[in-house]
């Protein structure tokens, strides 16, 4: 489509549950844009939609695909490949919710799908848009340590996935975006509290060009927490993604020249190094955040993609590497908790502790 054509880009939605009720909501306040139908298969969905916006609802897409250039995806994440593949096989673009697939096998062939076709893939990893990252991103050069966190209440939710689908990947493309390099090492370990999915997850990665990233991440916390936080050596910046509010933290000059021997300071030099420390060597900066919807600005890059037939921020390719990261976390996971069990299975067969005690006792007999 050119982005000189006076015609609206023709949007349909297709899942109609909590997030893709929201797509709808602001799909009918994009600009150039017209959103034709709303798509779900259960019926109080698609009347609880029609009555609130007013626009056209369907229980399959199929009979609609001549009447839409371009679809949102916000079904189930195991349903993205059949629903996407058949969208781009007839000639869409489409964004799709994350994780962008079920498999990082069936998000290649997405990638691959929609690059033969010349399509726009774009996938939803939303943080991208938000706010503070936006007003932090040029400050985050260089990265040699990252830790991320992001802790929920349990929401019955995206219970087909476990929380590393459903909340750490967030936060695995916005590291992965920072950092380029290989994934070297994964290590993690989680567990499932409620459902057959884990609910918690902690992993560590080792990049290839020596950053690490720590990431936290929990749907079944009391608390609610969605933070970043980025050192490149001296430098620092934290983000906190609820409050959208951004921080840097920059070195002096006389600190990055190492000017300041700590061991020849006196201790009213030192007094006045600990109380000005902010002020004068480590400068703390609130940057000044504009506040936007990151939903509605990541639905206009996505349009914006496909009028001036360019890339979105958030490609296939990136859906796609986060959520193979995410699959080597997960599998971290699993053996995690297989050499735990096994562990416990070997302390369980070594006999009563009485015989640890008479090993012990001849061996001491026998050293004299």
């Amino acid at each position: 489509m050119n982005k000189n054509s006076p015609e609206p880009l023709r949007l349909a939605v297709i899942g109609a549950g909590h997030l893709g009720r929201i797509h709808a909501r602001l799909a009918k306040q994009l600009p150039h844009t017209q959103l034709v139908a709303v798509v779900d298969p259960v019926e109080a969905s698609r009347t609880a939609v029609a009555t609130e916006l007013q626009v056209p609802t369907h229980a399959d897409y199929h009979p609609l695909l001549a009447q839409f250039d371009a679809a949102i995806v916000a079904t189930p994440t195991q349903f993205h490949h059949a629903v996407v593949m058949e969208l781009l096989e007839r000639g869409k673009h489409v964004l799709v919710e994350k994780p962008i697939a079920s498999t990082s096998a069936e998000a290649e062939e997405m990638v691959s799908a929609a690059d033969e076709r010349d399509l726009v893939l774009q996938v939803g990893h939303v943080e991208r848009f938000n706010p503070a990252w936006v007003r932090i991103r040029p400050h985050l050069t260089d990265a040699t340590f990252i830790a991320a966190r992001r802790l929920a209440p349990y929401t019955c939710r995206s219970t087909d996935v476990g929380v590393v689908l459903d909340l750490m990947i967030h936060d695995l493309d916005l590291v992965l975006s920072l950092v380029p390099e290989e994934v070297t090492q994964v290590q993690a370990c989680g567990a499932a509290v409620i459902g057959p999915h884990e609910d918690w997850a902690e992993a560590r990665l080792s990049f290839s060009n020596g950053c690490v990233a720590q990431l936290s991440a929990s749907r079944v916390s009391p608390v609610v927490v969605r933070s970043l936080e980025i050192s490149n050596g001296q430098s620092f910046a934290a983000i906190d993604f609820g409050s959208k509010t951004a921080r840097t933290l920059e070195p002096s000059l006389t600190i990055r020249q190492g000017q300041i021997d700590i061991a020849r300071l006196s201790p009213t030099e030192r007094v006045e190094l600990k109380d000005q420390f902010f002020d004068k060597h480590l400068h703390k900066e609130d940057l000044a955040v504009t506040d936007h919807n990151a939903i509605l600005e990541e639905q206009k890059d996505f349009v914006q993609a496909v009028k001036q037939h360019s890339q979105p921020q958030v490609t296939g390719i990136d859906g796609w590497r986060a959520l193979e990261t995410a699959e080597r976390i997960v599998a971290a996971i699993a053996a995690s908790q297989r050499e735990r069990s096994r562990s416990s299975s070997q302390h369980a067969l070594r006999g009563p502790h009485w015989s640890h005690a008479a090993k012990l006792a001849a061996a001491r007999r026998k050293a004299g």
